[in-house]
């Protein structure tokens, strides 16, 4: 396997001290420089304030880092043209020698072979609205259904069709938790109206269902989903109009596939004037700090 891991990182991983993995298409498809630089140092300082160490994984020249250093992550912010990698991008990009942003899939795909259970990012992929259409379903969907990685979450992405996301995991057997909440939290704000399917109040009951779940060999991830901060979370009216245009204007430029997911948050920054941003940002630091804490427990069970 192509792993480059970072000697902190791999130091954690050895004494069995608590890591957490973190993505990079955050980095270089998810917000403008520099505040995808700012973020991500900030997000991996919240894990070390709370005691663990962070390991955001990326691909450069074609060798998958597991722990990237701040030098790395800068130039990760600021290069053009990183292909965003999922599971079927893998072996392409380490054959080309490319440098790679790992979505959910890549990032939980690289995280289980380098041995780390909890891994932290914003919301994941799913089913998109008119996938009955167009099959566009997330590669993240059937890797939490095989790969074990305990994967916390703000809920699916706003922009996707969140009823059928959720139909899709009861599918592939993925348990969805909530943190203290009876429902999904719909990223940017904190109630989509659907159950998840169990409400969990602390983290160690969260790391006792991860340590249940791997002991029994049932396969597979889990999906920790964290309502954004209520604070920081956006009017409900105003995001849906948002995601709305976003939608109408990606159909009328005939933006399809991964393409999408980039293309909508992005214009949906510029239709909230940033505060959809913020709000992103804000949701990702809070996911960071339960994370954190669940790795925590999880280290000492």
């Amino acid at each position: 396997m192509k792993l480059r891991i970072n000697p902190e990182v791999k130091k954690a991983l050895d004494n069995k001290q608590p890591v957490v993995a973190l993505e990079s298409t955050i980095i270089s498809h998810g917000m403008p420089y520099p505040r995808n630089v700012e973020t991500a140092l900030m997000v991996e300082k919240v894990i070390r304030d709370n005691g663990v160490t962070p390991a955001t994984i990326g691909i450069i020249d074609g060798v998958a880092v597991i722990g990237m250093t701040p030098e790395e992550i800068e130039e990760f912010g600021k290069r053009k043209g990183i292909t965003k990698v999922s599971r079927r991008d893998l072996p392409v990009i380490y054959a080309k020698k490319l440098w790679g942003a790992t979505t959910v899939a890549g990032t939980m795909i690289l995280a289980h072979q380098a041995g780390i259970e909890v891994f932290v990012t914003g919301g994941i992929g799913g089913v998109h609205r008119g996938a009955e259409k167009t099959m566009d379903i997330s590669a993240d969907l059937q890797e939490l259904a095989k790969t074990d990685v305990s994967v916390v979450c703000a809920g699916a992405k706003a922009i996707l069709d969140i009823p059928l996301t959720l139909e899709y995991l009861e599918t592939m057997g993925v348990p969805v938790l909530g943190y203290q909440t009876d429902e999904l939290p719909d990223f940017y704000t904190r109630h989509s109206g659907q159950k998840v399917d169990y409400r969990v109040d602390s983290p160690k009951e969260i790391a006792e269902i991860i340590k249940e779940k791997r002991d029994n060999k049932l396969a597979g991830g889990i999906l920790i989903t964290n309502p954004i901060p209520e604070e920081y979370a956006m009017d409900q009216k105003v995001i849906d109009k948002a995601i709305k245009d976003a939608l109408e204007q990606m159909e009328k430029e005939g933006i399809k596939g991964k393409d999408s997911t980039p293309f909508l948050l992005k214009t949906i920054v510029e239709l909230t004037k940033g505060d959809s941003l913020n709000s992103n940002i804000q949701l990702v630091l809070n996911n960071a700090k339960l994370g954190a804490n669940i790795a925590k427990e999880l280290s000492k069970i």
